[in-house]
């Protein structure tokens, strides 16, 4: 079984980073409101509250590292152009996918989306974080902060949802492909 180094790099953008990402809000979702609920608020210690702070830290982090790896290293080679007269566009996706009326819109949609959009994930979960890391404790009694985590974690959710829907879409009808084959797994010889 074998993957090629582009293939691995996509596969660590969008699974690693992209699919944690988007697990890890649920439980951001929970800790918010479990800090900010009227009915027995939790208080969390010291020791939670550094726990807390790193999670929402490491959210932001997943978010700039899918997004930058995405942007200066995956969209590159989605974008190289094939050389004059090339026949198989298959090393070349967006090229591929231009060429026919039927996937263009994949492109003319998709990636378009993905390039703006995606960018507003790191952005607002930086400052979720950084507004979790200031009023965690305090956020039962400030309406207006809880307010404002809550659309910046809505958004931040749905500027990596909308994206790694187009990604997985795009990637399903023209993979970045290319570079050194990495051998995952030797399958045993069969004689018929």
């Amino acid at each position: 079984m074998e993957i090629t180094f582009r293939d691995a790099v996509t596969v660590i953008h969008g699974i690693g980073f992209g699919a944690l990402l988007l697990l890890a809000f649920s439980g951001a979702a929970a800790a918010l409101y479990a800090l900010s609920t009227s009915s027995t608020p939790w208080r969390p210690s010291g020791s939670d509250l550094i726990l807390l702070r790193a999670y929402f830290w490491g959210m932001a982090l997943l978010a700039w590292l899918a997004v930058l790896i995405g942007a200066y290293v995956v969209y590159p080679w989605y974008r190289a152009h094939p050389p004059a007269g090339a026949v198989d566009l298959s090393g070349f996706p967006k090229a591929l996918l231009m060429s026919t009326p039927a996937t263009s819109q994949w492109h003319d949609i998709g990636m378009e989306w993905k390039e703006h959009l995606a960018w507003f994930s790191p952005i607002s979960l930086t400052a979720v974080a950084w507004l979790m890391g200031r009023y965690a404790t305090a956020l039962k009694d400030m309406k207006s902060v809880r307010n404002v985590l809550v659309g910046l974690l809505a958004l931040g959710f749905f500027a990596t949802a909308v994206p790694g829907f187009f990604g997985a879409m795009l990637n399903k009808y023209a993979p970045v492909r290319g570079g050194a084959n990495i051998v995952l797994m030797r399958g045993e010889a069969h004689d018929k």
